[in-house]
């Protein structure tokens, strides 16, 4: 319920609107605000309104809206000042509405409007009737509408149902059309399957002719080229065979030249370093000095035995590497894992080759290092130092086996030393003719 602010006596201000103001009236008040609130100076507005004082009236009523309608509620001297502009805007109306008796031909709203604001004797009245007639207004405008759109949805409906029915003839029309011709299509079908049919028949019987006549030129056909396959894979027989028996002379020709060439010169080496190392004279043998005896001042074969160098001495790989083409084939972890495995696998693989590459660059020898593959997750990046060959084993093929590989592939009579402290390695190259020294013995002479 909204209550007035205190005036003189009859002029309405003990009058009280016992409902919510109309939103037609509202919107109206709220105009009527902006429209005088321009006319106005900063200090008359109230202190809420001052910031709204440098707007528009159309932006001024749309954002300040609510706080213009508080405003001229609750500030009775601003109401005033507000209903003074409005006497100056429309005299007529205001003069109307103090004399009791408002303009019939004018808007309800605009009446209620200007009798809220000015607050004249029986402006309640007013406002409620505005109210009302706005409701009655709305609620005739609505109906009004509502019989607009019923009636247009009859003609609406009204036009469908004879669209309906124009296109129910048209398709009717259409459809006894199509009948007929499909009665006209259904003689011709029946002629054309007619003439279909004995068409088949004389197609059927020339290609039964057809048939037999391609069964028997496909029979000689395929005798023929079995002939040719047979032919041809008796001659790519014979040409592989040739090649293999080619290649077999080639390779076999090859290997065997190899081995005896290194044999030969495992053997001319050892010729000359004997040569060498004994400095004989001239020889000048007479039979009597080829007999075996122990001559005065020389050592028996006793005495020799009793020098001879002890299995773990560093020393007697020295003398077996000095040996002429001497190749050392070394069983890498084995060995890494006998002088220093707290180390990781990569160091323990390049301490060892540096120490090999070493002994190699001493000693003149060949020398192999063999790893095995098993435990590798990638491909090894590793460059192999100066004189030492670096093989890791194939997948599924161990280091013993690549080791025991390497050394049957040397010539019988090459001095080969491997260097491992698995009995088994040593047991297998032994009898193929290695000499096996432990691991032990090497890391010694490395070291």
């Amino acid at each position: 319920m909204v209550e007035t602010a205190g005036g003189g006596p009859g002029d309405g201000a003990a009058e009280v609107l016992d409902r919510p103001l109309p939103d037609g009236v509202r919107r109206r008040v709220v105009q009527i605000v902006s429209d005088g609130f321009g006319g106005l100076t900063l200090g008359e507005l109230p202190a809420q309104l001052r910031q709204y004082a440098r707007f528009a009236p159309n932006r001024r009523a749309k954002f300040a809206g609510s706080a213009m309608a508080a405003a001229l509620e609750t500030d009775p001297l601003f109401r005033q000042r507000i209903g003074e502009k409005l006497r100056e805007a429309q005299p007529e109306l205001s003069g109307a509405l103090d004399s009791g008796s408002p303009p019939p031909a004018a808007d309800p709203l605009d009446v209620a409007a200007a009798a809220y604001v000015l607050r004249p004797a029986g402006w309640v009245k007013l406002v409620t009737a505005a109210g009302e007639e706005a409701v009655r207004a709305d609620a005739e405008r609505a109906d009004e509408e509502s019989r607009a759109e019923l009636e247009r949805l009859r003609e609406q409906l009204d036009r469908s149902r004879e669209q309906t029915r124009t296109e129910t003839e048209r398709l009717r029309t259409e459809l006894e059309t199509a009948r007929k011709e499909a009665e006209a299509l259904h003689r011709k079908l029946r002629a054309a399957l007619s003439d279909v049919k004995r068409g088949e028949a004389a197609l059927r019987k020339a290609q039964a002719e057809m048939e037999a006549v391609r069964s028997e030129g496909q029979a000689q056909v395929s005798a023929a080229e079995s002939e040719t396959r047979r032919l041809k894979a008796r001659l790519a027989e014979t040409e592989a065979a040739l090649e293999a028996g080619r290649k077999a002379a080639r390779e076999g020709r090859s290997v065997e030249d190899m081995r005896v060439r290194l044999l030969l010169d495992t053997v001319l080496d050892a010729a000359q370093g004997l040569r060498r190392e004994l400095a004989l004279p001239p020889v000048s043998v007479r039979p009597a000095e080829t007999v075996d005896a122990v001559e005065p001042g020389r050592m028996s074969p006793k005495d020799i035995a009793a020098r001879a160098l002890s299995e773990h001495d560093p020393a007697i790989l020295d003398q077996l590497l000095a040996l002429p083409q001497a190749h050392l084939v070394v069983d890498g972890y084995n060995v890494t894992k006998t002088g220093y495995p707290q180390m990781p696998l990569e160091k323990q693989r390049l301490r060892l080759l540096g120490q090999l590459s070493q002994l190699a660059a001493q000693t003149g020898a060949e020398v192999t290092c063999v790893f095995d593959g098993a435990e590798l997750a990638a491909p090894v990046l590793l460059a192999p130092p100066r004189g030492v060959r670096v093989l890791f084993s194939k997948p599924g093929v161990t280091a013993d086996e690549l080791i025991r590989q390497l050394v049957r592939a040397e010539p019988p009579g090459r001095p080969v030393i491997v260097a491992s402290t698995d009995r088994e390695v040593a047991d297998g190259v032994a009898r193929v003719g290695a000499r096996p020294v432990a691991s032990a013995v090497l890391l010694k002479r490395l070291s």
